[in-house]
C-alpha cells in the first residue's frame, strides 16, 4: 500500500528527527548528513510527496527502474525535477553502465577498476564528473558485492586517475545487526579506512552507510549520506 502525501511527510519529518538526535549526541551538524530516499520499487507519486516534503536527493538499485524515473520526471517537471539528484547505490552490471553514466550524479557501488573505466569512459563530456563511492564489503560476505578492506585503497587511487569520475569516498553495507554498539563496529571499520585514506592524501568527503535500522549508528559514527528506504517510503509496494 502506497502511504498518503500526509503519512510520507510524516515520515520524513521522523527520519530527519533521528538524524538530529543522532548527530546532537556526538557534537556533529545534522546539516552536514544528506538523506537519500531509496525509492527502490516506490511509485513517482511517493516519490514526488517525499520530494515535497524537501528530500531532494533520491537512490535506485536498479539501472532500469531508475532512469525511467528520472526521464519521467524530466519529462513532467513535477517538483523541478531536473534539481532532483540520482544516485545509484545497487550492483551494477557491465552492460548497464552507459545509462547510468549519463544519468545519474553518483555511483555508490563502484567496487572493481573495469566498471569504474566503463562509467568513465561513457559519461557525457559536457555533464561534470560523476560523482562514485568505492563498495567495501567489510566483512567478506559471500554474495555481497564489494572490495575487500585491504584493497580499497589502491581502488580508490586507480578510479581516481580516470579523467570522467570523482571518487568522492567510501559506501558500505555491513552484516544485519540490532545491537547499536555493533552496528557502530562496522561502521567505525569503514569510518577508519576512510581516515586513513586520508591521511594518505585520497581527500575523500563522504561516508555513505546507514539504513533505516541503523540510522543513529551510522550518524554517530560519521556517516554523511544515508540511504534511508522503509522507514521514509513504509515497505514496498508488492508487484
Amino acid at each position: 500500500m502506497v502511504l498518503s502525501p500526509q503519512n510520507l511527510a510524516a515520515n520524513v519529518h521522523a527520519v530527519r528527527s533521528r538524524i538530529a538526535a543522532a548527530a546532537a549526541r556526538c557534537g556533529r551538524n545534522a546539516d552536514s548528513i544528506t538523506l537519500v530516499g531509496a525509492a527502490k520499487g516506490q511509485p513517482l507519486t511517493a516519490i514526488e510527496a517525499v520530494a515535497a516534503a524537501g528530500v531532494l536527493h533520491f537512490a535506485e538499485s536498479y539501472a532500469q527502474e531508475g532512469l525511467a524515473k528520472i526521464a519521467a520526471f524530466a519529462a513532467s517537471g513535477a517538483l523541478g525535477g531536473a534539481a532532483l539528484t540520482w544516485h545509484f547505490i545497487g550492483h551494477l552490471q557491465a552492460n548497464k553502465t552507459r545509462g547510468v553514466a549519463e544519468r545519474f550524479s553518483w555511483v555508490h557501488s563502484v567496487d572493481r577498476l573495469k566498471l569504474a573505466e566503463r562509467l568513465s569512459a561513457q559519461r557525457p563530456h559536457y555533464a561534470p564528473p560523476l560523482n562514485v563511492c568505492i563498495e567495501v564489503n567489510l566483512a567478506a560476505e559471500p554474495g555481497k558485492a564489494g572490495a575487500a578492506p585491504g584493497e580499497a585503497g589502491a581502488l580508490v587511487r586507480a578510479v581516481a586517475a580516470l579523467p570522467r569520475l570523482r571518487v568522492r569516498g567510501l559506501m558500505c553495507l555491513p552484516p544485519a545487526e540490532v545491537e547499536e554498539s555493533r552496528q557502530r563496529g562496522w561502521f567505525a571499520e569503514l569510518r577508519r579506512l576512510f581516515e586513513a585514506l586520508n591521511a594518505e592524501g585520497a581527500g575523500l568527503d563522504t561516508l555513505s552507510m546507514g539504513m533505516s535500522a541503523d540510522i543513529e549508528a551510522a550518524v554517530l559514527e560519521g556517516a554523511t549520506l544515508v540511504r534511508v528506504g522503509t522507514a521514509l517510503f513504509g515497505p514496498r509496494p508488492r508487484p
